[in-house]
């Protein structure tokens, strides 16, 4: 296991948010949005928590829609620039400063202690989800709720809107890529999964620790 472990220094990840998914105009990726965020809010609000971390937060849109709902929410991502802009937008909500820079692979054993782990748009970029999942499991948690791009629907549209053609549609940093019972097993090694949603292009798992 220790030589497997990776610190932040050397991770070797490539940023995915090379295109704003969150804030995108484009009335056909905002229904897809929407399908996204109506199966999250669906599966975060079964699970009856008031408290979550998410591992991945990226500029906080899950956080804080977790946080307007009255949550006791706190993060971490890889990348500063998008902890910086998680912070910044969660201090202008009144918030406060809630999100540091942290490897999924460096949180030690029973470091989270919260209801809920949120972990989506993450497992693709890492290269090796499985010591990811591991790390996750370790964690002091009652739920977590993981998505990632389902394949290999999601290389088909962005071929479909003409992007990333010489790599068939692989958006940069995706490392990973699963089918929807692909994840499923994946997932179902280290959680016990209790319900599946397939907001189109992704899949979303709602699961609780062994």
């Amino acid at each position: 296991m220790a030589d497997e472990m990776q610190t932040l220094s050397d991770y070797g990840n490539v940023s995915g948010n090379h295109y704003d998914k969150y804030a995108t105009g484009n009335p056909i990726a905002r229904a897809l949005m929407n399908g996204f965020f109506g199966a999250f809010d669906t599966l975060s609000a079964q699970t009856g928590a008031k408290s979550a971390f998410e591992v991945g937060c990226g500029e906080g849109e899950l956080s804080l829609r977790l946080l307007r709902r009255g949550w006791e929410v706190r993060g971490c991502d890889l990348e500063e620039d998008a902890v910086a802009e998680a912070n910044a937008r969660s201090l202008a909500s009144g918030h406060g400063a809630r999100f540091a820079v942290r490897s999924i692979y460096d949180l030690a054993d029973g470091e989270i202690a919260a209801d809920l782990v949120v972990c989506c748009e993450v497992l693709e970029h890492l290269p090796n989800p499985r010591l990811g999942l591991e790390r996750l499991a370790a964690q002091k948690i009652q739920h977590i709720l993981l998505s990632v791009p389902r394949e290999p629907i999601w290389r088909v549209l962005n071929c479909a809107r003409g992007k990333y053609l010489s790599d068939f549609g692989n958006t940069p940093g995706h490392l990973q890529h699963w089918s929807r019972s692909a994840f499923i097993r994946l997932v179902s090694e280290y959680f016990d999964v209790r319900a599946v949603r397939s907001p189109l292009p992704w899949t979303m798992l709602l699961a609780r620790p062994r």
